[in-house]
């Protein structure tokens, strides 16, 4: 987004003003986008997904809006790494417990995303993230840890969740409940390199990666959709997020050479490194993909106390 005045305007959004792109796909359709609009962008492989998913209106934290949140064109990636549960349970609040592959062996993540062209326009967010056990089951059955190291079906906790933009940051955390801040915040993602930054807070390096990009596959749109629910409180009550990914071009290496992960300072380092990581197991890229990010909902979460 440009910076300039001329090239931005302002918005109410949940009693707050945020600045947007003029024109963009938020300053015309207010979450309402054209469908045929989208699919003549040219980043944007088809609009299929979406048509069959409508949207609903409903009653949020910021206010009334459209549900699910559209994105037509992203590009992501996720290094999975074994830590032990002794400090995975350290970050956790008490009421959910990590996803062990092992005895004693949980799984972290670090991720980055690219969202070429969203309801809210472009934005690149990072997280820090924790794989858990689904709320929902008591006991974790064989399919459900399949999944989740497939990237199939994951839950997650998010530690911490930074985005390069007011919207994504005001929606995020207000109405998702996600920990989110704004940073200058780099993502670039293509069939050979991924690469990835995002700035602390005196605007030196928070962390950065660097991986060659896995040998892609590419899959018809509507054939691998993955979904990810995530777990959040808003004023004290427990909420679950479900996003849903339509992978048009993906890629998995296992104990990915020549990735370089660089832990600076700041928030998102410190929260790596509470997690203690011992080896990364896995790179996922997707390369080219859609994602429909729908809005929080209760959710009943079992007190482990």
């Amino acid at each position: 987004m440009s910076s300039t005045q001329q090239d931005v305007v302002e918005v109410e959004l949940g009693g707050r003003r945020v600045p947007v792109p003029k024109d963009g796909l938020y300053d015309r359709y207010r979450m309402a986008t054209d469908l045929d609009e989208v699919a003549r962008d040219p980043r944007v492989s088809g609009v299929d997904f979406f048509r069959r998913m409508p949207k609903t209106r409903v009653d949020s934290s910021i206010g009334a809006t459209l549900s699910p949140n559209f994105y037509y064109r992203i590009s992501t990636a996720r290094l999975t790494m074994l830590a032990r549960s002794r400090a995975i349970r350290a970050r956790l609040p008490v009421e959910l417990a990590p996803l062990e592959i092992a005895p004693g062996l949980g799984l972290v993540s670090v991720m980055f995303f690219r969202y070429d062209v969203c309801d809210i326009d472009f934005y690149t967010e990072a997280a820090v993230g924790i794989a858990v056990r689904p709320a929902r089951h008591g006991r974790l059955g064989f399919v459900d840890l399949l999944a989740a190291l497939k990237n199939e079906n994951l839950d997650s906790y998010v530690l911490s969740l930074p985005v390069s933009t007011d919207i994504a940051q005001v929606r995020g955390h207000d109405g998702y409940g996600f920990p989110k801040w704004v940073t200058e915040l780099d993502v670039d993602i293509d069939g050979d390199r991924t690469a990835a930054r995002v700035a602390n807070d005196t605007g030196g390096t928070d962390l950065a990666f660097s991986a060659p990009t896995p040998a892609q596959t590419r899959y018809p749109s509507g054939r691998r959709v993955s979904t990810l629910t995530s777990y959040t409180t808003i004023n004290g009550a427990w909420h679950s997020t479900l996003s849903q990914t339509n992978v048009l071009a993906a890629g998995t290496a296992h104990f990915p050479r020549g990735a370089a992960l660089q832990v600076g300072e700041g928030r998102l380092a410190d929260d790596l490194r509470s997690l203690k990581p011992i080896k990364s197991v896995q790179l996922d890229v997707v390369t080219e993909g859609q994602l429909a990010l729908h809005m929080p909902v209760p959710t009943s979460v079992p007190d482990r106390n």
